[in-house]
């Protein structure tokens, strides 16, 4: 299986203080990758990080064997990365429309953006029914759905999300997995799934990255993080 990820000795924060310590973890093609860890323990930063929001002070990313950094934000769409942050962010006064095409705005080929948009209605039914209605009249499992369309609309290879399960029903929560599972399984996609639910993330995960005050402490597939009594009474509290 080959490496679409990879991450080296990546040093990264806010100010004077580092969030991550020499961060070094790898992410096959068409696998779904979980970073777990507590509160704190510098999930999101990882995120922000790769996707180009927060520059490293030390490391490197590579995108298929292609460094990263210095790369601008706009350009990592292009090379195939797509970024969904935690809060469900779409434009509320934008039609569900309006929103999904704004994920291929910067696509020369018009056909293939409409066909792509045309596959996240069928992905997301619900968004196909509220087709004309505006970001804001959404439930929140609706924009969970208009926010992963957007990014999908980009065709990414690898995708980071953070908590999709945020504020929504164990159901929705459920529906949300296993569309990342079909996505995988259907198109190959790459995830980077950072989520507080540990369960939900391991039932659809391959393997499982667990971050504590900045550094991983444990990498190994998702079977065995789910297993093993001894690791998750240790890094996961259950």
């Amino acid at each position: 299986m080959s490496e679409l990820l990879r991450v080296e000795g990546l040093t990264a924060g806010y100010g004077a203080a580092p969030v991550l310590r020499e961060v070094d973890l790898t992410v096959p093609a068409g696998t779904i990758a979980a970073v777990l860890g507590a509160n704190g323990a510098g999930k999101t930063t990882l995120l922000r990080t790769l996707s180009g929001l927060v520059r490293p002070s030390a490391g490197r990313v590579l995108l298929d064997g292609r460094p990263l950094t210095g790369v601008a934000v706009e350009k990592l769409v292009h090379l195939g990365m797509a970024h969904v942050p935690e809060g469900r962010g779409v434009v509320a006064e934008l039609t569900v429309e309006e929103n999904l095409r704004l994920g291929g705005l910067w696509r020369r080929d018009r056909a293939d953006a409409n066909k792509a948009l045309a596959e996240v209605y069928e992905l997301f039914e619900p968004l196909a029914k509220r087709r004309r209605s505006a970001g804001h009249q959404l439930s929140g499992g609706e924009r969970q759905m208009l926010a992963l369309g957007r990014a999908l609309v980009a065709r990414p290879r690898l995708l980071l999300l953070d908590e999709p399960s945020l504020g929504l029903a164990p159901k929705v929560t459920a529906q949300i997995m296993a569309l990342l599972r079909q996505l995988r399984d259907r198109t190959g996609l790459t995830v980077l799934l950072v989520e507080q639910n540990v369960r939900s993330a391991l039932s659809v995960a391959d393997t499982g990255v667990v971050l504590a005050l900045g550094k991983v402490v444990v990498a190994t597939s998702a079977d065995r993080l789910r297993d093993d009594e001894e690791l998750r009474h240790a890094y996961l509290g259950f």
